[in-house]
């Protein structure tokens, strides 16, 4: 397991539109000393990035509206000083090869299934944001 404190400062934007998954994973993430954006709407997280600039974007794909791969297409539309380059990390339900290769494509770094686990979590922040 990582340092305690492995995020220690590190802005985390969170966008899952199940509350009981928004809510663990920011409890995750700040005991791991991440500071966390979250909200529950892919509209939410790209009116966030007009005003912010988080260091990693963790999203949910399967989201009603505007899902996760819909999401990070839009952001990486952005230009860079609005986020359009920020690092992010898919969650899904969705845990197949085939998955995976459909959130690289759109642009993710990794593909983390549901259920969250907290050390695979932190684990792979820390390396999405090494590899920056």
């Amino acid at each position: 397991m990582q340092d305690v404190l492995a995020l220690q400062g590190i802005q985390v934007l969170v966008v899952d539109d199940d509350a009981d998954n928004l809510e663990l994973i920011t409890f995750i993430l700040e005991q791991a000393g991440a500071v966390v954006t979250s909200v529950s709407s892919a509209e939410e997280a790209l009116q966030l990035l007009y005003q912010t600039y988080p260091n990693i974007l963790i999203a949910d794909v399967g989201m009603p509206r505007m899902d996760g791969y819909t999401l990070l297409r839009q952001v990486r539309a952005l230009p860079p000083e609005q986020g359009g380059q920020v690092p992010a990390i898919a969650l899904t339900a969705y845990a197949g090869e085939i998955d995976r290769q459909k959130a690289l494509a759109a642009g993710f770094q990794l593909h983390i299934p549901k259920p969250i686990d907290p050390e695979i979590l932190v684990d792979a922040i820390v390396q999405v944001i090494k590899n920056q």
